[in-house]
């Protein structure tokens, strides 16, 4: 199975349910094991509210979200027109991005983190051609029990 959409979202807070929504509901309808839609759902949500937060630049009034499921992998993105991202420091890889690290008790700052405790595999860049973050990642799908298996695409 493979299925794909893409939003184009206003940086305002009722935006994050509404993509959260979108991909329950289509994870749900091709078969998804509900533990891992949850742990997608909760992703994409830091990722949007992310965006909200942190993604305006010049022209900064929206952000973008694009989800596929491709065979067992889904892979998210959410771009934004925002800062971006810093390179890593004492990195000789120019392309390495990292987001800062949160303070030990800081009250928010710990999204990008949940990100990475819930999906498999986690990428950040800056935006090509203009300013802004991209955060993309993947997760390997398990189905639901009873679930027609994906057919290979």
């Amino acid at each position: 199975m493979s299925m794909w959409w893409s939003l184009h979202l206003r940086r305002e807070p009722a935006s994050v349910p509404l993509a959260r929504r979108l991909l329950l509901g289509a994870m749900e309808t091709a078969g998804v094991d509900p533990d891992i839609c949850y742990d997608l759902s909760v992703a994409l949500s830091e990722a949007c509210a992310n965006a909200v937060e942190h993604g305006g630049g010049e022209d900064g009034s929206d952000y973008r979200v694009t989800a596929y499921i491709d065979g067992d992998t889904c892979h998210i993105e959410v771009s934004d027109s925002g800062p971006g991202f810093v390179r890593a420091p004492r990195s000789t890889d120019p392309t390495l991005l990292t987001p800062p690290p949160a303070p030990a008790d800081a009250e928010d700052g710990r999204g990008l983190f949940l990100i990475e405790a819930l999906t498999d595999h986690v990428r950040y860049a800056t935006g090509t051609g203009r300013r802004g973050a991209v955060v993309s990642f993947d997760k390997i799908l398990k189905w639901r029990e009873g679930a027609a298996l994906p057919m290979a695409s």
